[in-house]
Formats: structure tokens, sequence, C-alpha cells
């Protein structure tokens, strides 16, 4: 077995799991979220809609993570050793940040949301580059996004966004062409409700420290390998793309047409 045939394996496993229909489990945890929320004022809804939309923006537009240059001239097998190794090193920052910020109570742990977002955002930079994308793009920039989304919201939203990211580089020219389109809301819900399970334990005394570094660890984990799927679906995607119009010249060269 080839490494493409390997991994076209684990793709295909992949999106069975992701288009399966949500569990009952699901089913609740999303009904029990939505009705909590509807008890939220929507000022504190917009609040914290404005924040994340801030800070993403900053990560997503702002100098820091936009410098890496997308990586040429390596077989698939070498890109993915390079990235799982990159990854790694991310779940290792990952918990470490999290185990300092989750030692020092409830205000170190509120300081965790906006760094340990930053610390996905560069990761994703990275992934994209060693698959030879260039993050300088405006088009590769929402696609990490997108990514990001699909990772951290619920079994219907991710479906959603899924569906969106499917042939992706042949819906290029439907991309919005103002980030502010975006929908800021739904991803900054997604992503809290998503998250809050796992980092409200951070705030707790005494063991704050071990359930930040182990949650961090986990999301970034998490992160890592649904953007690496989200890539390897582009790959094939491209991958068939070429492989048809190859057989349409050739049936062309052979008709005479």
């Amino acid at each position: 077995m080839t490494y493409e045939q390997k991994i076209q394996g684990e793709l295909d496993f992949w999106k069975f799991k992701t288009l399966q229909k949500p569990s009952l489990l699901n089913k609740v945890t999303d009904k029990v979220q939505k009705k909590i929320n509807s008890y939220i004022p929507d000022k504190v809804h917009d609040a914290i809609t404005a924040a994340i939309k801030q800070m993403v923006k900053a990560v997503l537009f702002g100098s820091t993570f936009t410098t890496s240059k997308p990586v040429t001239d390596l077989t698939m097998m070498h890109r993915e050793a390079l990235i799982k190794q990159k990854i790694e090193n991310y779940k290792k920052t990952g918990a470490a940040e999290g185990g300092i910020t989750g030692a020092g109570g409830f205000l170190m742990s509120l300081a965790d949301f906006p760094l340990l977002l930053g610390i996905k955002m560069k990761m994703l930079f990275d992934i994209a580059a060693v698959y030879g994308y260039d993050v300088k793009d405006y088009r590769e920039r929402l696609y990490i996004l997108h990514v990001f989304q699909l990772t951290f919201s619920s079994k219907e939203e991710s479906q959603n966004v899924f569906i969106k990211m499917q042939a992706w580089d042949d819906k290029a020219h439907q991309l919005p062409t103002d980030i502010d389109e975006f929908d800021w809301l739904t991803f900054q819900q997604q992503y809290r409700d998503y998250i809050d399970l796992a980092k409200l334990a951070q705030m707790l005394p005494f063991v704050g420290a071990a359930v930040g570094a182990i949650a961090n660890y986990k999301l970034i984990e998490k992160l890592g390998k649904t953007a690496m799927m989200s890539y390897r679906m582009r790959h094939t995607s491209l991958q068939y793309a070429v492989a048809s119009s190859q057989e349409t010249e050739n049936r062309k060269l052979k008709t005479g047409n």
C-alpha cells in the first residue's frame, strides 16, 4: 500500500465520521447549550462576538503569523512527517501554557483563552505552509478559519462547515470579499460552547493546573488532526481534478476533437 492510498483510507473514514448523524447525546447537549444561550442578554453576546472577532482578525491579518512561506519539493509523506512533529511541539507548548494559567486561578485562566487561540492559529498557519499553501493569500486565511470552525463546533454546525469546505479550490471566486461578511456570531458561540466544558474546571483551585494542561493538549491535538484531514481533502480533490483533465485531453487526442 502506498502512502497516498493509506491517507485516502484514513480520509474516507474521517469523512464518514464527520457526516454521521448526531448522536442522542449530541442532540441533548446542543439543546441544553442553546437553552442556556437564550438566557444570556444580547448585549453580552454582542460583546463576546466583538472580542473574539477582533482577536481572530488580529491573528489572521496581523503581521505575526503571515510570514510562513509555502514549502515546496516535498512528498506528501515527508510533508506530513514534518507536520506531525510541529503538532507535537504545539501540544507541549499549549499544555505548558495551560498549566501555568490554570495554576494562577480565575483571572489567569481567563487570560488563557486568547493565549490558546494564538497558539492554535499559529499552528494552523504552519500546517498550511508545510502543505504548500501561501498563507498570505486571503482565501487561505479564510480556509484556516473554516478549519478552526470545523474543529470546534457542534455536530450539526461542523457538517455545515464541512460541506462549505468541499471542493474549496473550485469555489474560490464565490468567497466573501470582506472578512466582516463571515458569520462571527455563530463562530464565537460554537467555539465558546465547545471549550466551556473542557476549560471551566481549569478555574478551580488546586486542580486548575493539571486540567488546564490536559485540556489544552487535547484541544490542540484535535485541531491538528482536523487540519491534516482538511488539507488531505484538498490534496485528493486537486489530484482528482488533474486526473480528470488529463483523461479528457487524452480522449480528445484519440478522437481528434
